[in-house]
């Protein structure tokens, strides 16, 4: 965590140390750089060409309480013992209440050219997960339940973005871009469960989604839509990420499908108002985590691979579902070439491959930053430059 924390502040030291000698750019009416885009969906903007862009962005979730399709489930109603008789019950020694998950990207890219643009993002997060006990475990431990953690780099993103299609070079009101990614496997998957109140549990591994990484290189593909008529912007995006092989512990996180709809209505000069409808499908994980390490299993019988599940969290279908979002948020340029934008979501549909725990809610700051190069037409000083692509 100290790591990544100073990687952030040398960042921000960087970049506000950075001459930027740009001409004056005042508002957020940009139509091909930073102004009047989404900073939560990957690919969003289309920056002007020769020029770096950063992006900051820290992430609060919450989660609270369970659901199995659309119906919310009681924890309390799914503790018990997991047999009777030999025969599995359908209950959990152990099930999850609620989590808070604290998550931040470091975004960095840089635009080749009018329609070519390339970047890099780093995620780092933490996860904080209370569970509850049932009975016996609560005589085992004398403890109602625990809060199992963890934390640390995940995955790593290299992404490209084509734009296929623009009725303007300059300021285009119409405009198609392909997105093209590759998710690189710098998360663990190899974290334990330290937080375990019995010292036999604590060498085990922790459940799927615990995990920071994913274990494999996942493609992303996308299709994205962008529209405008001052003061007013909107757009359509659609990205698919397939799972294509299991990791080094036998298992694969489920495909994915998002579709994001959004509108942005500039307020005034530095002000823009923004609404999402954020939709996402997700698979169930495919394949289950191997025995290699020992006390590994989280099943109520150790190393019976027919043995039904000690908790819920180590059930690979009970991941997975659609869910559907709205997110508002408000950008605001504090100064040239800077935005800071807020965004709050909160989900209006959920419907889980469960039981599962929930999303209530999610809030997310971004801080963004353009810089210029001498190529680029907002470079001070280059005013043949810019009358060169103007046409004048």
């Amino acid at each position: 965590m100290k790591k990544c924390i100073l990687l952030y502040i040398l960042t921000a030291f960087f970049v506000l140390s950075y001459p930027i000698y740009a001409h004056a750019f005042i508002g957020l009416c940009c139509g091909k750089c930073g102004g009047n885009m989404p900073m939560n969906i990957p690919g969003g903007g289309c920056p002007e060409t020769h020029e770096f862009r950063f992006k900051l962005s820290p992430l609060f979730m919450k989660m609270d309480g369970l659901r199995n399709g659309t119906d919310s489930v009681e924890p309390g109603s799914i503790l018990g013992m997991p047999t009777m008789m030999g025969k599995p019950t359908g209950k959990f020694m152990a099930v999850p209440t609620d989590m808070d998950m604290y998550m931040t990207n470091l975004t960095a890219g840089y635009s080749f050219t009018d329609n070519f643009f390339g970047g890099i993002m780093f995620m780092w997060m933490r996860k904080d997960m209370d569970m509850r006990f049932n009975s016996t475990m609560k005589m085992m431990t004398g403890q109602d339940g625990f809060t199992m953690k963890s934390n640390g780099m995940g995955d790593t993103m290299i992404m490209t973005k084509y734009r296929l299609y623009a009725n303007d070079p300059l300021i285009p009101t119409k405009q198609v871009s392909l997105l093209l990614a590759l998710s690189m496997p710098t998360g663990s998957i190899d974290e334990k469960n330290s937080e375990h109140p019995l010292a036999a549990r604590k060498a085990e591994q922790l459940p799927y989604g615990m995990q920071p990484g994913s274990g494999t290189f996942d493609p992303k593909i996308g299709i994205l839509y962008q529209g405008s008529t001052s003061p007013l912007w909107w757009g359509v995006n659609l990205t698919y990420t397939p799972r294509v092989y299991r990791n080094s512990r036998d298992y694969n996180m489920g495909d994915e499908f998002h579709y994001d709809l959004y509108g942005m209505y500039q307020l005034r000069y530095n002000f823009v108002a923004e609404l999402q409808l954020n939709g996402k499908w997700w698979n169930h994980i495919e394949g289950e985590m191997d025995e290699a390490v020992s006390g590994a299993s989280g099943r109520a019988t150790q190393g019976d691979p027919a043995s039904p599940y000690a908790t819920s969290l180590w059930d690979p279908h009970n991941y997975g579902g659609n869910q559907i979002s709205v997110t508002a948020g408000i950008q605001w340029q504090p100064l040239p070439l800077n935005i800071v934008d807020l965004q709050v979501g909160v989900p209006v549909y959920r419907d889980l491959n469960g039981p599962q725990l929930e999303e209530d809610y999610r809030v997310m700051l971004t801080w963004y930053l353009e810089i210029p190069t001498p190529s680029s037409i907002r470079y001070k000083g280059e005013k043949k430059g810019i009358k060169s692509k103007l046409g004048f």
